[in-house]
């Protein structure tokens, strides 16, 4: 089994590596102005979001690696963060993808929102009972 630490620095290294690729990829046809359907189509701007959120969410999964690094005793609730800090990274982008390519999948956002914000909670309440 791959310790929490080292498994969220790989998720935070694959996050920087695929948002470099997919910015690499549609960087290819920016300079086209009717692209998806121009700058400002629902399309573009959720591919933008996508490529956007393999940053973000590896910059949290880098974040969550050193708040484990510095709890001795982390504990189910953060093994609960743990998963949802995953399942986040994995699910936000492809959302992302998924409505670009078809709005109807925008009614799946909540599940990456809800992941992250819950992963959130469970290291805000992790923090509370270390003061």
């Amino acid at each position: 089994m791959i310790p929490l630490e080292a498994r969220h620095l790989a998720a935070g290294w694959w996050g920087v590596a695929l948002g470099v690729l997919s910015g690499a990829a549609i960087g290819l046809f920016f300079a086209k102005e009717e692209w998806m359907g121009g700058y400002g189509s629902w399309r573009r701007r959720l591919v933008r979001l996508g490529h956007i959120s393999f940053f973000g969410l590896a910059f949290l999964n880098f974040m969550f690696a050193i708040t484990i690094r510095a709890a001795p005793a982390w504990g189910s609730i953060l093994q609960a963060a743990s998963i949802l800090f995953l399942l986040g990274a994995v699910s936000m982008p492809l959302v992302c993808f998924l409505s670009a390519w078809r709005k109807p999948m925008r009614h799946l956002f909540p599940i990456p929102v809800l992941c992250i914000s819950s992963a959130l909670t469970c290291v805000l309440l992790w923090l509370g009972r270390q003061s």
